[in-house]
């Protein structure tokens, strides 16, 4: 699901080393980002499953966001809208691409709030500089999390794939 009023979304894929099956199972259970996000420390559900569902991503950066689902499509992904509690929010869009019997790729799809109110012409350079790396590099340690709790059936380390400004772990802090 596309959302039309967003501009230029961001988006990352893994390929995944099991069957289709097994990567909707890892993604539709609750409180899943546990195991396979390395930016969470915790990933409180409220309620689960289907298009109602609602939980919490609790950064090891402290910030805490609200993930409220709005399209449910069993055995293939979902889409949601994620942000801070009372805030804007940005869309986000799950979808499992089987490639063969073993294997299919987990695609993550971002189209972020920020700068969708700032003129086109104006909006372009900041997106293309800093904000599409930043949310792409993201996307893609999330995506490697996923890939590595499904293939290993261990829970990814915190900041495995490398240290992100906005969602690691303070410095100094002993989290991340």
């Amino acid at each position: 699901m596309d959302r039309p009023d967003f501009k230029w979304p961001i988006a990352a894929a893994q390929l995944i080393a099991a069957p289709a099956e097994e990567v909707w199972r890892v993604i539709s259970t609750p409180g899943n980002l546990e195991s396979c996000h390395p930016f969470c420390a915790k990933n409180p559900v409220r309620e689960w499953p289907g298009r109602e569902s609602r939980d919490e991503v609790h950064y090891l950066s402290g910030w805490v966001f609200e993930r409220r689902f709005c399209r449910w499509l069993e055995g293939v992904g979902y889409d949601l809208e994620i942000g801070r509690p009372s805030g804007r929010t940005s869309f986000v869009s799950w979808r499992i691409l089987p490639v063969d019997a073993q294997s299919c790729r987990l695609r993550i799809a971002v189209y972020p709030f920020v700068l969708q109110d700032v003129p086109v012409v104006i909006r372009w350079l900041p997106h293309m500089l800093y904000l599409r790396p930043m949310l792409r590099r993201y996307l893609s340690s999330v995506v490697k999390g996923f890939e590595w709790f499904v293939t290993r059936g261990e829970a990814v380390p915190r900041d495995h794939f490398g240290r992100h400004p906005w969602f690691s772990g303070r410095k100094g802090t002993g989290r991340g």
